[in-house]
């Protein structure tokens, strides 16, 4: 089986080769993605759950560490947007930052009790905080407006002081996520290949010689898992900003669980890559498959469970295994014949 470790890596590098032609296809999508026959709204949800994904895979697949119930994160950003929007001014910078804080913040509470935890009870306990999370959402009615949600958020214009720019359209927004996605990749592959990310992949390894060599180990599982949040409240963030409203089911426990299956049908177990092929998967198995049939989504779970069983590594470990050159096979001589 193909492991992350298994994977070349350019540690020097800040932008490697792929990273460029990913950039490319990101910033071109507007010009091809209508010929193609989807539309434009999709780019922008895609390029929002590819941050989501980075994000939850520093944790899912570099530590190790099975979190169900990060959809909460998601929530969280959402809402602290919206309520900055409404409540406080309308600012972009101002909201993703108030998302990135009320998450970060959040997580860090969540992984100063999990973070001693390791295997199963580490992640129950994850899906419990997640699910008071929602509760929470659905509860204080005065705050998060119940289950009807947060509606009619505005979208600010992109301010630059010299100029602005207005985000009401899908492409003039996607541009803008996907230059957020760009930067985000970048750090994250440089942090990934960094002494902290062997550090990560280390105690995915083994957790307990991982602290017998030096390494506080529970100060990097907080410090990855809130790292994750935070990536997650960005997401939330755009995502409130792209509905023009936020709402409990961002925090469900099915978005935690969709979240999972698209790092592990893209392969972010073994590859850097795996998260952003998951999502584009998911995303496009949902319009092509939900234009065939409204039972799309048995079609995709039963993907998932055929990818499960005959290749755990997901799409991005048969990519990089066809990469492999094959070995020649070898010949010897029969014992009789000897």
């Amino acid at each position: 089986m193909v492991t992350l470790s298994d994977i070349s890596r350019r540690s020097g590098q800040w932008i490697t080769p792929q990273i460029a032609v990913f950039a490319l296809v990101l910033l071109s999508l507007p010009f091809w993605i209508g010929p193609i026959g989807l539309y434009q709204y999709i780019g922008v949800e895609i390029a929002i759950w590819i941050i989501f994904a980075l994000g939850f895979n520093l944790l899912f697949g570099y530590t190790g560490l099975h979190s169900f119930g990060h959809g909460a994160y998601l929530g969280v950003g959402a809402y602290a947007f919206g309520l900055f929007q409404l409540h406080v001014g309308v600012s972009l910078f101002g909201g993703l930052l108030a998302a990135i804080l009320a998450a970060g913040v959040a997580g860090a509470v969540v992984a100063s009790f999990v973070s001693h935890r390791r295997g199963i009870y580490f992640a129950l306990m994850t899906i419990a905080f997640g699910q008071l999370f929602w509760f929470g959402a659905v509860k204080m009615h005065w705050i998060t407006g119940g289950e009807d949600g947060l509606l009619n958020i505005p979208r600010p214009d992109l301010n630059l002081g010299v100029t602005s720019f207005d985000l009401s359209g899908n492409t003039a927004l996607y541009y803008l996520i996907a230059t957020l996605v760009i930067v985000i990749t970048i750090l994250t592959w440089r942090a990934v290949n960094s002494p902290f990310g062997r550090i990560l992949q280390a105690i995915r390894q083994n957790e307990v010689r991982a602290s017998f060599i030096g390494y506080e180990v529970w100060w990097f599982k907080w410090v990855v898992f809130t790292l994750s949040a935070m990536f997650a409240g960005l997401a939330g963030g755009l995502f409130s900003m792209a509905q023009e409203s936020a709402y409990p089911d961002v925090m469900s426990l099915h978005q935690s669980g969709l979240i999972v299956m698209m790092v592990l049908v893209g392969g972010g177990l073994v590859n850097f890559w795996g998260p952003i092929l998951g999502v584009v998967l998911y995303f496009i198995a949902r319009d092509v498959l939900g234009a065939i049939t409204e039972t799309w989504l048995l079609w995709y779970g039963l993907m998932f469970v055929a990818m499960v069983m005959f290749k755990p590594e997901g799409l991005a470990g048969f990519l990089a295994e066809l990469k492999r050159p094959s070995e020649p096979e070898t010949w010897t001589k029969p014992a009789e014949e000897q």
